[in-house]
């Protein structure tokens, strides 16, 4: 006698909910400010007000996609402060100033092809051995010309 398996599928659907409800619990959300801890470079940074939307029920916190690149880029305001890092627009000046191109400079720091690109566009933030790097470029002379000799 052969056994046949039979795999009832009960199709679960769920009630639709408002764009404003809670992912968690159905309750509407209401628009916050407070502080939020995001991480950059394995740091925990605190960017206070940072706008969100919260459930005052099981307070479950939503970033809208504008929310969530704002505080981002607060974030990384934030850890450029403190560490007292370059800016994006720095690092292009240094790079322009000896005629370098994004590609040469990163071959020169041993980086992947898109890492310039991202701290001079400041959605990524250099280390403070790579900030100290650049500035010994940008204030030594010979400095350059040594990486280029010695880089890989």
């Amino acid at each position: 006698m052969k056994t046949r398996n039979r795999s009832t599928r009960r199709s679960r659907r769920r009630a639709e909910l408002p764009d404003d409800a809670c992912p968690e619990c159905g309750t509407p959300m209401k628009e916050e400010k407070r502080k939020l801890k995001l991480p950059v470079n394995g740091e925990e940074i605190t960017v206070p007000e940072a706008t969100h939307i919260a459930c005052p029920k099981c307070h479950e916190v939503v970033l809208r996609f504008d929310d969530a690149r704002r505080l981002r880029q607060r974030a990384l305001e934030i850890y450029r402060g403190k560490y007292r890092l370059l800016s994006a627009d720095e690092i292009r000046s240094i790079r322009e100033r000896f005629g370098l191109t994004q590609a040469e400079l990163a071959r020169l720091l041993r980086l992947g092809g898109n890492t310039l690109s991202r701290w001079e566009a400041g959605r990524n933030v250099q280390t403070a051995a790579m900030d100290m790097l650049l500035r010994m470029i940008r204030d030594l002379p010979g400095s350059l010309d040594y990486l280029r000799k010695n880089a890989a």
